[in-house]
């Protein structure tokens, strides 16, 4: 008979989704417990591809991922995490991307009731949320990836967006930029950004100009349209450009180069997310990073924990981005 994660936290003495956070090294868990679980592993010559095998019983062994756009590197990366992290735990992924449609989403949202998922990772904003308040009544898992609805009591992980944009705009500043232009989407997490852009211009003690923030929705085309906007102007021409995603970093990137304007001599640009364009952009793109792994292994934990009916609260996880200098800015 094979050994499952049950028999290892019965013979440890600790919970299952313990068991699970020693696995996959997330959580906070003493030393002391750590080691104890790890040697009733090896005593029971437990396997890790094993974990969580047992939590099938009664249940589906499936776990619903809706991102509001597949296509899209950053989510893309999000959903390969997910994969991996729901492998490891023996739960079988489904992902659904909404387009940022709420009747897609509220689709998706549905199929996944009917589907009776074991638990569901939200990383698209929702704008009507019956749906999710109706998920949270009915007792089923739910966890916010990379978003908030602040109205609902629910678990959510996300980056501080508030801080990356914060960085992103201080360290244009301390380049000497002073017509700082911000391409940003029409969505909860890149209000957060904009919202520390307009902090670290009025620490600059500099005058905030509502006019050099564009929203649109995170496409490359899109960027390109804003972009345009914002260096075709006659007077207070931006000489730097946030754009809160790498999407709309890249159009501006396209558009620049279009309007003969050189990166990063003439006009510097900061993306967000660091995704694989960041790196395969020419000029290669400064961007501010998100840990995507530790923010899924610890999204999956806490869904655990409310699967397995251990959490004895709502938890909000807020994890700490990092800017990552490449080769589009520059001193102005």
């Amino acid at each position: 008979m094979k050994v499952t994660i049950y028999d290892v936290a019965e013979k440890a003495g600790v919970s299952i989704a313990t068991v699970s956070k020693v696995i996959n090294n997330t959580g906070r868990i003493s030393e002391k417990t750590r080691k104890k679980v790890q040697e009733v592993m090896t005593q029971l010559n437990y396997q890790p591809s094993m974990v969580a095998s047992a939590l099938t019983r009664k249940r589906t062994g499936t776990i619903g991922l809706l991102v509001p756009d597949i296509a899209n590197p950053f989510f893309a990366e999000v959903a390969r995490s997910f994969e991996d992290c729901a492998q490891k735990l023996g739960f079988g992924l489904v992902i659904c991307s909404t387009d940022g449609k709420d009747e897609k989403a509220n689709l998706y949202l549905s199929l996944l009731m009917r589907k009776q998922v074991d638990g569901l990772i939200i990383a698209s904003y929702i704008k009507e949320t019956a749906l999710v308040e109706q998920m949270l009544k009915e007792k089923i898992p739910v966890v916010l990836f990379t978003i908030d609805i602040p109205t609902l009591g629910i678990n959510s992980v996300s980056v501080d967006d508030y801080k990356g944009g914060f960085q992103a705009t201080s360290y244009l500043l301390s380049l000497g930029h002073k017509h700082i232009g911000v391409i940003a989407e029409d969505i909860s997490r890149s209000y957060h950004r904009v919202q520390g852009y307009k902090e670290a211009i009025i620490r600059a003690g500099m005058n905030l100009n509502e006019s050099n923030i564009i929203y649109t929705t995170a496409a490359i085309e899109n960027g390109k349209m804003v972009a345009r906007q914002l260096l075709q102007r006659k007077e207070d021409r931006p000489t730097a450009i946030f754009a809160c995603n790498d999407l709309l970093a890249i159009g501006a990137i396209e558009e620049a180069r279009k309007l003969g304007i050189n990166i990063p001599e003439e006009l510097s640009i900061i993306g967000f997310d660091n995704t694989i364009l960041a790196e395969i952009a020419n000029p290669t793109l400064t961007s501010v990073s998100q840990p995507i792994k530790e923010m899924a292994n610890q999204a999956m934990t806490v869904l655990l924990e409310e699967i397995e009916n251990e959490q004895t609260s709502k938890q909000r996880t807020l994890m700490l981005p990092e800017l990552v200098i490449r080769n589009s800015t520059a001193p102005i």
